[in-house]
């Protein structure tokens, strides 16, 4: 339950943060938080073969997901952000879960979701554009 609090309050303060710094351009800010979340698993894992060699797809995958979330429509980035969250919780039925840091997959899967509701929120209010292509 501390995993889940402490991943729900530093997504809040990501939120937070990204919200008080006006001058950025916040899709590519939750771009880069989606890319660099997918690749921590491939630092976790580079050890084991055929562990690194799954996580550094996964990590592609994201990768991809946060460019076209970017650039072309927000609801990649939010799609990100919710599969990301659901690659936490499955992780251990596909890899060992011996490889990441005890209750990573409640923590990350926590600010995760707390992401993807807030860019969904966004989204639905119709505070944030389906293309991203007026934030270039």
């Amino acid at each position: 339950m501390t995993a889940a609090f402490i991943g729900f309050s530093l997504g809040l303060l990501t939120i937070l943060i990204i919200g008080l710094l006006k001058s950025l351009d916040k899709p590519t800010m939750y771009g880069l938080i989606l890319a660099a979340i997918g690749f921590l698993y491939v630092g976790y894992t580079w050890m084991d073969v055929e562990a690194f060699i799954v996580n550094s797809i996964q990590a592609i995958f994201f990768l991809f997901l946060a460019y076209f979330g970017i650039k072309k429509n927000i609801y990649f980035l939010i799609a990100g952000y919710f599969l990301h969250g659901t690659w936490d919780i499955l992780y251990s039925l596909f890899q060992s879960p011996a490889l990441i840091p005890p209750h990573y997959d409640l923590f990350c899967l926590t600010i995760d979701f707390v992401i993807g509701f807030y860019l969904l929120g966004l989204r639905l209010q119709k505070l944030i554009p389906v293309s991203n292509a007026v934030f270039n």
